[in-house]
């Protein structure tokens, strides 16, 4: 309710503002554009100006007085309207990393380019994507982060394989001649993508011939960001606070979950091990694949020598909070058996209480 209220403000401060620039005008307006919830009063021929997507809607409509024209299939909603209508009264606006790529998207829309007229939307925002956004590794991060709801216009003006470029070669380059403190820096400015995106990424990286511990800092960063009180937390409780009812919230952590498991490079001693017991830990308790608990097995033993007693008590917890024990999973990490369990029926977990397996003599 709350966001709702927020994005009606919003949208009621936004039209508020683009009347009194509008009014100023002293011109009576002949157009009411509609995006989404908001409408704005406007000038047929300012926008015709420097829209053609416009003016060819004017021109090919039925009605011999277009009075009304809905926009709401434009990239980034009102907010990004109002600027490019802005735009076309010459009304200044910042143009900043977070809202780049949505004007750019948005110019194609309306296609406010060169070619219909000079120094329009899209020249001036190509502009400052090369010239600032794309100048620095957080800029690029941004502006790849606010394509994720722009999608798939921004893949197809090539904003997103531009800013992946880019990231991943200063990404690449950071690793390998560390530029401040602390040297892994740059990973935690990934963690600030969704999961398809790191994927890009992730690839990108791996196509760079980057190595894998490289690509290990970077996975493990964003795990533990991502998955913050299941992966980080080594007692259990961010286990315990995901309560039974919030099932959809588990299936987007499995998802998730299991999307990070597949990034992981070939080589698998690159892992901490307990990161990797943690994120068996959180694979079993969100019933992962019997796959991403497979390959999370075969890396805990692949580096067996390195593992503690404490290590292979691979806790879960049940949705009532009842503690679990995994055992056939860590009978498969120290016999080096990948899976069999799995083809023969399932995991088998046993209850542990005070210490003692139930059933155990």
């Amino acid at each position: 309710m709350a966001a709702s209220i927020n994005n009606s403000n919003r949208l009621s401060l936004a039209m508020e503002r683009t009347g009194q620039w509008v009014f100023s005008q002293n011109i009576p307006t002949d157009v009411l554009v509609e995006v989404g919830e908001a409408t704005f009063n406007l000038h047929k021929f300012m926008l015709v100006a420097k829209s053609n997507y416009i003016r060819k809607l004017i021109l090919e409509s039925n009605e011999p007085d277009l009075t009304r024209i809905d926009l709401s299939d434009i990239p980034g909603g009102p907010e990004i309207f109002e600027k490019a209508a802005k735009f076309c009264y010459g009304v200044n606006f910042e143009i900043t990393i977070h809202n780049v790529a949505a004007l750019r998207c948005a110019a194609e829309y309306l296609q406010m380019t060169d070619k219909y007229c000079d120094g329009n939307l899209a020249g001036r925002t190509e502009d400052f994507l090369s010239q600032v956004a794309l100048s620095s590794l957080s800029g690029a991060l941004v502006v790849l982060k606010s394509c994720e709801d722009l999608l798939p216009m921004a893949e197809e003006l090539n904003i997103v394989k531009r800013c992946v470029d880019l990231a991943t070669a200063k990404a690449c380059n950071e690793a390998n001649f560390p530029s401040r403190s602390p040297p892994n820096w740059w990973t935690e400015e990934l963690s600030i993508l969704d999961v398809s995106s790191f994927e890009k990424l992730v690839a990108a990286m791996k196509s760079r011939g980057a190595k894998s511990l490289t690509l290990a800092s970077a996975i493990v960063t964003y795990a533990e960001r991502s998955l913050r009180d299941l992966v980080r937390d080594h007692s259990g409780n961010g286990i315990r606070s995901l309560h039974s009812d919030d099932s959809d919230a588990r299936v987007r952590q499995r998802d998730l979950l299991e999307s990070i498991v597949a990034l992981m490079p070939a080589e698998k001693a690159v892992f901490p091990i307990n990161f990797l017991c943690c994120l068996l830990r959180t694979a079993i308790f969100l019933r992962a694949a019997a796959g991403c608990k497979v390959e999370l097995e075969k890396r805990v033993s692949a580096i067996l020598e390195h593992v503690t007693v404490e290590d292979l008590v691979v806790l879960s917890v049940t949705y009532n909070g009842e503690r679990l024990f995994d055992l056939e999973s860590v009978r498969r990490i120290v016999s080096g058996v990948r899976g069999e369990g799995e083809e023969r029926g399932g995991v088998q977990r046993r209850r542990f209480q005070g210490g003692v397996f139930d059933g155990d003599a």
